[in-house]
């Protein structure tokens, strides 16, 4: 019996937050799978980078500049898919920032970066591609909305209740829009990592934070980016009538 090693051959996949980290994993993982990615982030540079080496290893993907928070810059970041590859059905909405601080100290430019990107920047995306979703999960019975959330919609970290906040956001909603898009044959899907070794946590300015985050480094093996790619690839490659609603994804030794 013959094994297909490209489970993810024909279709389209658009990766949010794609210039490194998860994201960039993602899409190189989903490119070894047989997908065509869309890569989308701010730093052009970085996905440009990524596309070559996508290519080099056999894959084919382009990059999209784009901010998520900008509305008409991710509808732009759509309308190309659409053109170039003919519409996405996979969709791994990826974007998002942590910028934990206490809350008396007021810190209102990071609650609403995060707001824009974690909560707004999600939905634009979601509105922008989930046409294409539906139309590709009509033509070939299965499509994909897969969204990173994280271990803090369900746990309780000091000073990260703005964060925390948002990704129970994205949790929640998403269980909501399983309900609206399954009988459309779109799955919808939560990936809620714990400790992810990624470029999100050298953002944090807080002290406090970045001593409990430099402290649990030292005392545990966190998740790679690789680890979070692998299983966002599995969710795609399961059969149509299969659908994980929720996947939270600890390392071993992270106990909350």
């Amino acid at each position: 019996m013959s094994t297909n090693t490209k489970p993810l051959a024909g279709r389209v996949a658009v990766v949010t937050g794609g210039s490194s980290g998860i994201g960039a994993a993602t899409a190189e993982q989903l490119a070894e799978l047989g997908a065509s990615v869309a890569v989308l982030a701010r730093r052009a540079d970085r996905l440009d980078d990524l596309v070559a080496r996508i290519g080099k290893n056999g894959g084919t993907a382009i990059a999209v500049a784009a901010d998520v928070s900008d509305p008409d810059a991710v509808q732009a970041a759509a309308d190309r898919v659409e053109a170039e590859l003919g519409g996405a059905d996979l969709l791994f909405n990826n974007a998002g920032v942590m910028l934990p601080a206490p809350i008396e100290e007021r810190t209102t430019e990071l609650w609403q970066r995060q707001i824009d990107v974690n909560v707004s920047g999600l939905m634009y995306v979601i509105g922008a591609f989930v046409p294409q979703l539906v139309r590709a999960a009509g033509e070939r019975g299965v499509a994909d909305l897969i969204n990173t959330s994280s271990i803090g919609a369900q746990n309780i970290y000091t000073n990260f209740a703005v964060y925390a906040g948002t990704k129970a956001y994205v949790t929640h909603m998403s269980r909501n829009l399983r309900v609206e898009l399954g009988p459309k044959k779109v799955r919808v899907s939560t990936l809620e990592p714990g400790l992810v070794t990624t470029e999100l946590q050298t953002h944090v300015t807080d002290g406090g934070a970045l001593e409990w985050l430099d402290g649990v480094r030292d005392s545990l093996e966190w998740l790679t980016p690789e680890d979070v790619a692998g299983a966002v690839g599995y969710l795609a490659g399961l059969p149509a009538r299969v659908n994980f609603q929720q996947l939270t994804l600890m390392p071993t030794g992270q106990l909350s």
